[in-house]
């Protein structure tokens, strides 16, 4: 049986996949859904809901969409504005916000130039203006492939105060935007208790050069998040559909249908809560 957190944790799994997140916009069940996930009372399934869409809206052509749905945009309003919001959320709510009602956010045509350019200059969930959180660069040895990312994502999910990540896996280097308290050792813990991987910091120098310095590792436990988002259990996992645009990494094929319209069907309904 599907739950709130289980449906809004595999739409943003997919939804990190660029490939989907016009399809999954465009469906007419997903996008009213996570506009009713924005009120939802459980942290866990809110903050998911924020990545999902903070992932969206880094597809272009989906920015009017999303900023037109009704209540979109209202709903982040009110959530900047809640009292006793965590920080985390706020954070990743005025991300949103700011990035759906940017001027410069539309869904017109770019050429390739353009496209790469914006490619260069945006990276998912960091805004450096925000002085309440920082961004850490980690050069990850053993990112070797997608095996490993998923191990250094579950790493990074359990540390408290990690907002956001983005890899780029050609040069096994993770982006990360955590909270401007959190010490940088702490990811270096989690992601060496994998005991595959290990991460040093990027920075420069005063040249400008790159450089690797190493982090220590804590030798007491660190602080984790209480909840994580569940996966779907692998008899309530859909499968693969290959005729379909959104799919779901390692899923199988087989005739259960797209997982997609699960979900949609899943946000339909909770329009009766």
């Amino acid at each position: 049986m599907m739950d709130a957190l289980a449906v809004v944790t595999q739409l943003r799994d997919l939804a990190s996949e660029p490939q989907n997140r016009e399809a999954i916009v465009q469906d007419q069940g997903c996008l009213p859904g996570l506009v009713l996930f924005l009120d939802h009372k459980d942290p866990n399934v809110l903050l998911t809901t924020l990545q999902t869409l903070r992932y969206l809206a880094e597809w272009p052509v989906n920015i009017d969409t999303m900023k037109n749905e009704l209540g979109m945009m209202v709903s982040l309003e009110n959530l900047i504005e809640k009292q006793g919001l965590t920080e985390d959320l706020l954070i990743l709510a005025k991300d949103v916000y700011d990035v759906l009602s940017s001027p410069g956010n539309t869904g017109t045509f770019r050429t390739p130039a353009q496209q790469q350019q914006r490619k260069n200059k945006s990276q998912f969930f960091i805004n450096s203006a925000n002085k309440k959180a920082k961004t850490v660069t980690l050069h990850i040895e053993g990112l070797d492939g997608l095996d490993q990312r998923g191990m250094c994502e579950e790493a990074l999910l359990k540390v408290r105060g990690v907002i956001s990540f983005t890899f780029q896996m050609a040069v096994k280097r993770c982006t990360v935007r955590i909270r401007s308290d959190l010490p940088t050792e702490n990811l270096a813990t989690a992601i060496a208790a994998t005991k595959v991987l290990q991460a040093q910091q990027v920075v420069k120098n005063e040249t400008g050069e790159e450089v690797l310095i190493p982090l220590s590792i804590s030798g007491s436990p660190i602080q984790e998040n209480s909840q994580l988002p569940d996966y779907l259990p692998e008899d309530e996992s859909p499968e693969k559909d290959l005729g379909r645009a959104v799919s779901r990494t390692g899923a199988k094929e087989d005739g259960s249908g797209s997982w997609l319209n699960a979900a949609a069907s899943f946000l339909t309904r909770s329009f009766y809560w």
